[in-house]
């Protein structure tokens, strides 16, 4: 039996041409979903002159890949610069324009809202954002269900941002936030299991664990060595790819690498990515010299190409929820070292795929790195064992038990519906 094809809004606080994990997420999310048959409206934010150039002039897949599609429709919301990060958007709030006469007017059978917590506010604890829950006001009034799909450890994001004197002062509130937020959907569903423990302790309401997060498996492959962009250079390479933030703990690379240049001379890091610590970041390469390279931006079959030509990839980041850029290492037949954070120990089985090392511990982030190198039989199995270890999480697998999922909650909501009517008294 056929299923019938959905109508689905989806609102989204990123996409390109904002580089982030959850852009990319997205655009896979939407091209999958229109592959299918189903009608997708997305509601993206807008990129405008407030931003700083090189954003807009990013070649990223995006709009100009699915507008083709009959059965899709866009709309871009206002947005102004987030206000420590200007290369990120933050939606107008909702006196400059209307989630409910956007879903008015589509009619969708269910509401997708991805990184609902940022496109409220809660990035900027509320100086910015929507100012209320995105798209709660015409699901509970036309009794269309709706749903939450997190990406980041807001939490986590804030302690970073505002510092610890801040985050100790709001510390207090912060379950308080999330339970409120929470309800506000009928579910919240999170990509690692590690994140929503954290989350249920939080008091998040409604959560649950959905394999939602995938990555194209087939794009980002080991034969992807022929587009090595620096075929001639045989040196152990180190690379991180990444928004080059304070969550990301970019500057940790810079501790680290000295440590592992002791034990192997000849080793090479290399940073992929741009961000608001770009400047900081290339001042502090620069005593290393060609040790570290910190490249910029990548993009296209250059940076399938450095997957593939690292030895291992390194993440220090204790900020991660799925991160997409360690499955696309992994996919890439590359080991991969990080420190334990939320979902990478759902990601790294140390011994087998890569190494976790202790957070903030450089030290042991180091020694894990040298013992890989220094050990070629353990880099040749882990380079084998790296892409079978990530293959249940490729995109058409996990869009599938999303597509399932959202099947599931409207036939419950269509229960829901049919048992409230039949009780209803007869007038």
């Amino acid at each position: 039996m056929t299923k019938q094809k959905l109508r689905i809004a989806l609102f989204t606080g990123l996409y390109a041409p904002f580089l982030t994990g959850v852009s990319v997420a997205v655009h896979q999310r939407v091209r999958w979903l229109l592959e299918q048959g189903h009608e997708v409206f997305l509601i993206h934010p807008q990129i405008n002159d407030r931003y700083p150039k090189n954003v807009g002039d990013r070649p990223m897949p995006g709009l100009e890949e699915i507008q083709s599609f009959p059965n899709f429709s866009a709309y871009a919301f206002p947005t102004e610069p987030l206000v420590f990060y200007k290369s990120l958007p933050q939606p107008l709030n909702y006196r400059h324009w209307s989630d409910t006469k956007l879903l008015e007017k589509f009619q969708p059978d269910i509401i997708v809202v991805e990184e609902a917590a940022q496109m409220r506010g809660l990035y900027s604890f509320f100086l910015q954002g929507y100012g209320r829950p995105i798209g709660t006001q015409y699901a509970k009034r036309t009794g269309t269900p709706i749903i939450s799909l997190f990406h980041t450890d807001i939490v986590a994001y804030i302690k970073y941002y505002f510092g610890d004197r801040f985050f100790n002062f709001v510390r207090p509130i912060i379950p308080v936030l999330v339970k409120q937020f929470s309800e506000s959907y009928n579910f919240n569903y999170f990509s690692s299991k590690e994140q929503l423990t954290k989350y249920e302790e939080l008091k998040c309401q409604r959560a649950e664990y959905v394999a939602y997060q995938g990555i194209d498996c087939e794009k980002f492959h080991p034969r992807n060595i022929c587009y090595d962009p620096i075929p001639n250079d045989n040196r152990p390479t180190l690379l991180f790819v990444g928004r080059i933030t304070p969550e990301k703990n970019v500057n940790q690379l810079l501790d680290i690498f000295p440590v592992i240049a002791a034990k192997i001379p000849d080793v090479h890091l290399v940073i992929v990515g741009s961000g608001p610590l770009d400047e900081e970041i290339r001042e502090r390469a620069k005593k290393f010299g060609s040790g570290i390279t910190v490249w910029g931006e990548s993009h296209g079959t250059e940076l399938l190409g450095w997957f593939a030509r690292a030895d291992i990839f390194v993440n220090p980041s204790v900020t991660e929820n799925f991160c997409t850029t360690n499955n696309e290492a992994l996919a890439s037949g590359t080991p991969l070292v990080a420190v334990f954070a939320p979902s990478t120990s759902e990601q790294v089985f140390p011994g087998r795929n890569g190494f976790l090392a202790q957070p903030n511990n450089p030290t042991d982030f180091a020694q894990k790195v040298i013992a890989i190198l220094e050990n070629p039989s353990l880099k040749a199995d882990m380079t084998r064992n790296a892409r079978p270890s990530i293959l249940d999480f490729d995109w058409s697998a996990c869009m599938q038990k999303f597509e399932h999922k959202l099947y599931q909650i409207i036939e419950g909501a269509q229960k829901v519906e049919v048992s409230t009517t039949s009780i209803r008294p007869q007038r």
